[in-house]
């Protein structure tokens, strides 16, 4: 995409249909937005393979096809890239190997650590989800008047896209939520992970547009196993004696507030959202070149024929 639209910006100007020396055309606007991109893509420094997580407690392992960028910068792309609030929790972000800050059609996991203490999982296969997301439904006026007092539009859980499912041998919780945010066009994706230990979770939440469902979908049993805690901090070396059991079991985690949208969807969409306006400009801007040097000259459309559809060979599912 970025390369496709650098050839087009450069096409236009070439012809001489957007001048060029005006420093506040959207031209140039989107020219320097394509410079700022080439520069941080090349200034992202990514692992793989096995990354100790900077407080110790987890690792990661990542496999060929993901990439993993650190703490610090990942706070960048959140807060500088995507304009969301500052996370001091975020300790790093997962990538699949072909994505990144401007990447669409795609997705990313923000990773985090909450000490909260021992989560106790008893329980966990005697939760009725369905009637836990008419709670949740239900209780979303009050958390969106909260929403908007701190300058955020409000959300709509339209319902699971991934129903919560709880591995007890590994650990492992995880549940996907399609969400309607006010103002978009598009319901969004929020994929939620955690990983249970003896002093806390280490959380994973991807956030992309309801589309890349499918996409997450095919990586998520890769994306389950790539984080682990180190010796010590496993969740069956709990010690009763001397460690804090949390105040949250298996069914507040999934139930908790709604976080604010931050994440791979959001800084996506507001760069697409950014990209597709100024095309949009650019073309209206052609056409009414064209109109105006040919209005007297009369065009015959004629229509190119369809290209003869290829047999799927798709396997069935």
């Amino acid at each position: 995409m970025q390369k496709a639209l650098f050839l087009f910006i450069a096409l236009i100007v070439s012809c001489g249909i957007v001048r060029a020396n005006d420093e506040d055309s959207l031209t140039n606007q989107l020219l320097k937005q394509i410079k700022q991109m080439d520069s941080v893509n090349k200034a992202m420094k990514y692992q793989t393979g096995l990354v100790k997580l900077p407080n110790g407690v987890a690792q990661l392992n990542v496999p060929k096809g993901f990439k993993y960028l650190n703490a610090e910068q990942s706070q960048y792309v959140i807060h500088d890239l995507w304009g969301n609030p500052s996370r001091t929790d975020v300790i790093g972000m997962l990538f699949p190997e072909q994505g990144g800050p401007y990447a669409d059609s795609n997705y990313a996991f923000i990773i985090s650590y909450d000490a909260m203490g021992y989560v106790k999982d008893e329980d966990a296969d005697k939760i009725d989800y369905d009637e836990m997301l008419k709670s949740m439904q239900a209780g979303e006026k009050e958390a969106n008047a909260s929403r908007k007092v701190q300058g955020y539009g409000s959300i709509h859980i339209v319902g699971w896209a991934q129903k919560p499912y709880y591995d007890k041998t590994t650990k492992v919780l995880h549940w996907a939520k399609e969400l309607q945010f006010e103002g978009e066009e598009s319901n969004t994706l929020n994929y939620d992970i955690r990983i249970l230990g003896r002093k806390g979770i280490l959380s994973m939440n991807a956030v992309a547009q309801m589309s890349e469902l499918n996409l997450v979908k095919r990586d998520i049993n890769k994306v389950l196993n790539i984080a682990e805690f180190t010796e010590g901090n496993k969740y069956a070396d709990f010690d009763p004696k001397i460690d804090e059991v949390a105040a949250w079991g298996i069914g507040a985690l999934v139930a908790g507030k709604v976080l604010a949208k931050v994440g791979a969807g959001a800084g996506i969409l507001k760069f697409l959202k950014f990209i597709i306006l100024g095309i949009g400009a650019l073309l209206a801007g052609i056409l009414k070149f064209f109109k105006k040097k040919k209005e007297d000259e009369p065009y015959v459309y004629e229509q190119t024929p369809a290209a003869p559809q290829e047999e799927n060979t798709t396997p069935n599912a």
